[in-house]
Order: C-alpha cells, then sequence, then structure tokens
C-alpha cells in the first residue's frame, strides 16, 4: 500500500486542481457543498460527475444524469477487463472493493506496471487499494475545497486546463509502441468526430472501441510484416 500511494503521489498535481473544478461547478449552479462532496464520493469519476451536474442543471432529471454518468464510465469496464487477468488470484470481496478505486489514473499507474512485470504478484491488490486510497482522499479534500472556496477563486485561474491536462499526463507514458501511437491518434480522432456529429457522452465509448481497433490491427499487421526468426537448432539426437 505505501509503495502504491508513493507511486500515485506524483499524479496529484493534477488531480487536485481538477477535483477544485469538480467542486466548484456545483456551486457555480446553487448546488450545496454537500451535494459537492456527496456527488465526489458517490460517483468519484471526475468527467461524469461534470456531466450529471450539466444534465441537473439543465433541469433533467436524475435518471438521466444517472445514464449520462453510466454511459461515461463505461470505460471502466474496459479497465476492469485489461486488469483481471493480474487481480484473478484475489479473492472476490477483495476485488469487488478494490473495484471503488478503479479511475484512470489508478488502472495506467498499474497496468503499465504490471505489463512490465513490476511487483510482486501477491502484492498487487494491495498496491492498487493504496494508491486509490490516496488519490480518493485528495479528490474529496480538493472537491471540499472547491465546494467552499470556489467564490473566492480568481476567475483568471485556468482550473478548467487541468481536466485535459489530467489525461495528457496519462496518454504520453502509454504512447511506447508503434501499436500504442495509433491507437491514441484513432481513439482521439474518433472522439471528435462523435462529438462533431452529435453523439454527446457516447463518444468516448466510440473513441476507446476505435482506439482498441486501431492498435490491435497495427499490431496484426506489423506481426506479418515481422521477419521470422533463424531456425530453431535441432536437438541433439545422438
Amino acid at each position: 500500500m505505501r509503495a502504491g500511494a508513493a507511486a500515485m503521489a506524483p499524479m496529484l498535481i493534477g488531480v487536485i486542481p481538477f477535483g477544485l473544478v469538480a467542486g466548484t461547478t456545483p456551486a457555480a449552479v446553487g448546488m450545496d457543498w454537500e451535494a459537492a462532496l456527496g456527488f465526489s464520493i458517490i460517483l468519484f469519476a471526475g468527467a461524469s460527475q461534470l456531466a450529471a451536474i450539466d444534465v441537473l442543471s439543465r433541469d433533467g432529471s436524475a435518471l438521466l444524469a444517472a445514464v449520462v454518468a453510466w454511459t461515461i464510465n463505461l470505460r471502466m469496464l474496459l479497465y476492469s477487463a485489461s486488469l483481471a487477468p493480474y487481480l484473478a488470484h484475489e479473492s472476490f470481496r477483495k476485488r469487488m472493493g478494490a473495484s471503488y478505486l478503479m479511475v484512470d489514473q489508478n488502472y495506467a499507474l498499474c497496468v503499465t506496471r504490471w505489463a512490465e512485470g513490476k511487483g510482486d504478484p501477491k502484492g498487487r491488490a494491495w498496491f492498487f487499494i493504496g494508491g486509490g486510497l490516496l488519490l480518493w482522499s485528495a479528490w474529496q479534500l480538493a472537491t471540499l475545497a472547491g465546494a467552499l472556496l470556489g467564490e473566492t477563486l480568481p476567475d483568471e485561474l485556468p482550473l478548467d486546463f487541468a481536466v485535459p491536462l489530467v489525461f495528457l499526463v496519462l496518454l504520453i507514458p502509454a504512447i511506447n509502441s508503434r501499436p500504442a501511437a495509433v491507437s491514441a491518434v484513432v481513439g482521439g480522432a474518433a472522439t471528435v468526430a462523435t462529438v462533431e456529429m452529435g453523439a454527446g457522452s457516447l463518444s468516448i465509448v466510440c473513441g476507446a472501441v476505435a482506439g482498441i481497433v486501431g492498435g490491435v490491427v497495427t499490431e496484426i499487421v506489423l506481426h506479418r510484416r515481422a521477419p521470422s526468426g533463424p531456425p530453431e537448432p535441432l536437438e541433439d539426437l545422438g
């Protein structure tokens, strides 16, 4: 848990401003600090929090706000499927507890580390939980600070820039191969295109699927073009 928290600590530089945005946005549309903190505790996902708050501020129903949040958070389904092989040996109870802490930063940190074979497999769940708990605590405190102090923050403070900055910090280290680069470009282009076509929250899912397909196709093509290695030596039967 200590190792997970230590690895997560540098990411708080981008998470804390994002949390301030998650706290100031409800206050800006007339919600109190309890509502802002409730969103962060129950949802614990910045993009879906902001989308749900936007729906409610436009007199949308609670059900519609929940559907929008669920749609945006469909990416968590992909995240959990990606991490499942690394945590399959853990108990069901521990995996369910860890799932609450599934966020973009924690996923990116762990999947990169475990794919490289780093860390003791027996401690993976605790590493995930340690990093997630630190991020969760910082997120709640930042949300509360934003809700209580939002009106005192200067308008020229570029808090909104923290949202794309958080995801760029996760993206750049992950582009370490040609399939990863193609996946990033295709996924980003598909997301922008579907937003312009009016897909709304579904654009995130469309971009994720397009990125996965682009990366897989690129990997298959590169594998087929790769020259075969030298023949295996024959066994000495004498």
